[in-house]
């Protein structure tokens, strides 16, 4: 199946040649179309925007433009492969941006490592755009990178590697406590993979409400005064996960626990380790394309919920449930950032599309195809962007 799918993928994208193409929204069939669209008309709208710079959102494709950027050091599953190796993903990116929120997008492979050289290039390019989409920078240099970008520009900066994933994961993990009755804010919660998307995962988690939560990486829990062979984003990870000061493997302090999520490596988690868990065990195996674990094993382990990144079983945790619409609420609203508020509405509206009466341990969280959800996400977003005054215009 793998096999089969990977390479009818590659059949398509060469025949295809490519996934996008540019289409003009104004038809050119006569000489009055040539001069309105192009020489002599297109001065104005040009003396339009130098008179005032906000009508570049009214007269250009900015209020609709997404830069969908990378450097190719941390693509899916597959790593540093290089910014050429990673233009495929890119594109795939635009066409979701397209499929689900009607957004135009444009891939862009940067061909440096040098913090300092990528946010110049995107901060010189960035007047085109309403809006910023990081995608596969390795950590911890992603972080900066977004950092430093938002403080540079008025629109927003996202690195749906941390933040898309963060929203999704919360409200399938919400959900999935749900289920089985345990409290989001007490459940004990290990996440085994510390960089950007589980850091951004753990951050966004506290943010929210949760109070146990333990960070794993390959040399076992992070735990806040042991920073040996840690970078400063872990550092200070430990400084405020792992209440009790945990130490040891994963297979350690998986034990008693309620859950476990992981964004890290194929096969980390067994068998042995979820039977030692606490009750009703909620398992978020979402490495990609091979999960930690693959969901038959676990659910025979004992576990309650499973969820991965696959399409293929149930409870995908998929970021296409959250990047489309949260940037069609920005959009719309013009947003100069996405800040936290407007991330946690996003969760709450995803989360609240599975009824009490639907949810299940095969249903936590919506489909990628389910069409409620860009609408419901962008108009939380857009609320509270208005709501959190960092949006230009007023939601309709």
């Amino acid at each position: 199946m793998a096999q089969d799918i990977f390479e009818r993928s590659l059949k398509m994208h060469r025949n295809l040649k490519g996934k996008l193409s540019v289409e003009c929204r104004q038809k050119i069939d006569s000489m009055d179309d040539l001069a309105l669209a192009y020489t002599p008309g297109v001065a104005e709208p040009c003396r339009e925007i130098e008179r005032n710079p906000e009508a570049l959102w009214d007269v250009t494709i900015k209020n609709n433009f997404v830069a969908v950027i990378t450097d190719g050091t941390a693509v899916l599953g597959l790593g540093d492969i290089g910014p050429a190796a990673s233009m495929p993903v890119m594109e795939g990116k635009s066409c979701l941006f397209k499929r689900f929120a009607d957004i135009d997008s444009i891939p862009i492979a940067v061909s440096t490592k040098n913090v300092d050289e990528f946010v110049d290039v995107v901060s010189k390019i960035a007047v085109s755009f309403g809006g910023i989409n990081l995608e596969d920078i390795a950590a911890p240099r992603c972080f900066e990178i977004e950092r430093r970008l938002q403080e540079k520009l008025d629109i927003p900066v996202f690195h749906d590697d941390q933040h898309g994933t963060a929203v999704i994961a919360l409200a399938a993990y919400k959900n999935a406590l749900r289920f089985v009755g345990k409290e989001f804010e007490t459940a004990k919660l290990v996440i085994n993979g510390a960089g950007a998307a589980g850091s951004s995962i753990a951050k966004y988690f506290l943010r929210a409400g949760a109070k146990n939560i333990i960070m794993c990486d390959v040399k076992g829990a992070l735990c806040s005064g042991c920073p040996d062979g840690l970078n400063e984003a872990q550092i200070a990870l430990s400084e405020i996960t792992n209440p009790d000061r945990i130490r040891g493997s994963l297979a350690e302090i998986l034990k008693g626990a309620d859950a476990f999520l992981g964004v890290s490596r194929p096969g980390l988690l067994t068998c042995d380790m979820v039977k030692t868990m606490a009750e009703a065990p909620v398992i978020f195996a979402m490495a990609n394309p091979t999960p930690e674990i693959f969901p038959e094993e676990a659910l025979k382990a004992g576990a309650a919920v499973v969820a991965t990144g696959r399409s293929d079983f149930p409870n995908q945790v998929n970021n296409c449930l959250g990047f489309p619409g949260i940037f069609r609420g920005a959009l719309d609203v013009r947003a100069r950032v996405i800040n936290e508020e407007m991330k946690l509405a996003a969760s709450k509206a995803l989360a609240d599309l599975v009824a009490d009466s639907e949810l299940s341990a095969d249903y936590i969280i919506p489909g990628a195809l389910d069409k409620r959800v860009v609408p419901a996400v962008a108009e939380a977003v857009s609320r509270a962007a208005v709501k959190t005054n960092v949006a230009r215009l007023s939601y309709k």
